[in-house]
């Protein structure tokens, strides 16, 4: 979080953010700690910023408030809604949790998958919801994603995802891991066909999705202060017995090493990606 610590406002004319809306705050209004600078934030202020805090510390977004932020206005059709996670192994206990996540998180799968207009320029959209098990992926969410690239071919769209996942879900074992096999082949006959594909890598991306579709996009950007990265950075450690750099695994780490094409703030992605569609013609580059 060293760039994000830069970021900090130096005095009362920055401390509000160039882009952040005049909110008052109300006596008793809700407030939430951002774990940057460690000031309390009135949500009423948080919400209307894109939950980017004044220090440029971005917050966990849910994918339909995320598609809300993106989709031009009322012109996301969802897809695949039906399909779901159920219990192939009869894990212990993953029906009653994938119950309760439903709940908490509003979502029946940790994936949400459409059609939607950005900045006018028709595309493909999946968005990935860290409340829903931290966005893993299990056989559901590879199917989801499969079919939305299947659609794109079909009906010649780009595509453009937004992850943030834990990984593979465990609780569906070798299915899980077959998932990052099955969504490379969609990706890689949706390239085959001409078409872009744009990934947009949230806090935090690892794990299995980040070694399949995550990072075989055409142009590959990130939010500032993502994790990005396959195994934690304590399992890389022991494993090979050396102490790794500072920041690493951060989206800017990444950047700097050439596995990330663009670092995109929350405020200015819809125009980053209207523009590239516009610019490709929702072709491959």
């Amino acid at each position: 979080m060293a760039l994000l610590n830069f970021m900090k406002p130096m005095n009362q004319l920055e401390e509000g953010g160039r882009t952040s809306a005049p909110v008052q705050r109300d006596a008793g209004e809700p407030e939430k700690k951002c774990p940057n600078c460690h000031k309390e934030i009135p949500l009423s202020r948080l919400w209307a910023n894109d939950l980017v805090c004044a220090c440029g510390y971005h917050f966990r977004m849910k994918a339909r408030q995320r598609i809300q932020m993106i989709a031009d206005k009322d012109s996301f059709r969802e897809l695949f809604s039906g399909m779901q996670a159920d219990n192939p192994l009869n894990f212990p206990g993953y029906r009653e949790k994938i119950e309760t996540v439903r709940a908490a998180s509003g979502e029946k799968e940790a994936v949400v998958c459409g059609t939607a207009m950005i900045g006018k320029q028709r595309s493909c959209l999946f968005v990935m919801e860290s409340y829903f098990m931290m966005g893993s992926m299990g056989s559901a969410v590879g199917e989801k994603i499969t079919s939305l690239f299947e659609y794109a071919v079909q009906y010649r769209l780009p595509v453009v995802g937004f992850t943030v996942s834990g990984g593979a879900r465990m609780q569906e074992g070798l299915l899980s891991l077959m998932q990052m096999a099955k969504t490379s082949a969609a990706v890689k006959r949706h390239s085959d066909a001409g078409l872009l594909y744009v990934a947009v890598l949230t806090d935090p991306t690892t794990g299995g999705v980040t070694a399949s579709f995550a990072m075989e996009a055409d142009i590959i950007l990130a939010e500032p202060g993502a994790t990005v990265g396959f195994a934690g950075a304590r399992v890389i450690e022991q494993t090979t017995k050396k102490a790794l750099p500072e920041g690493f695994q951060t989206a800017e780490f990444v950047l700097e090493h050439g596995f990330v094409d663009s670092i995109v703030p929350r405020s200015a992605q819809k125009k980053y990606l209207a523009d590239i569609l516009q610019m490709h013609d929702g072709r491959a580059v």
